[in-house]
């Protein structure tokens, strides 16, 4: 059967990307692909390391972002934790919204990584 392997989002600064998930998602280095030729990719993992975020550098003319309805989502431990780090990320200049209660999924903030992929922020309580 096949299973979902990961995600593949275009960033455009590797390296200001890679630090925005790893200090917000909680996400750390798989692996760093680089080949030499100026097309580098990075997995991404939890610590489950289950479901790999793939980050390619390209040019970003054609900007296809997680926005609208469109983003990754993060579940956080508490309430606490949700309002405590869209505090942090509003004094970083990175929250787009929240945190708010919502019927679906619950208690919500959503930021924005430095392309504009959206990063949903949540816990269910």
């Amino acid at each position: 059967m096949a299973s979902l392997n990961h995600v593949a989002l275009p960033v455009s600064n590797l390296d200001e990307s890679i630090a925005f998930y790893q200090r917000w998602a909680s996400l750390h280095v798989v692996n760093l692909i680089d080949p030499g030729d100026g097309a580098r990719a990075v997995r991404l993992s939890d610590d489950q390391e289950t479901f790999p975020l793939m980050l390619i550098e390209a040019p970003m003319e054609n900007k296809h972002l997680l926005a609208g309805p469109g983003h990754l989502a993060v579940s956080c431990s508490s309430r606490n934790e949700v309002s405590g780090l869209a505090q942090e990320a509003e004094e970083q200049g990175c929250l787009r919204s929240g945190p708010t209660d919502s019927a679906h999924p619950g208690y919500v903030a959503i930021l924005a990584d430095p392309d504009g992929h959206q990063l949903e922020l949540y816990c269910r309580e």
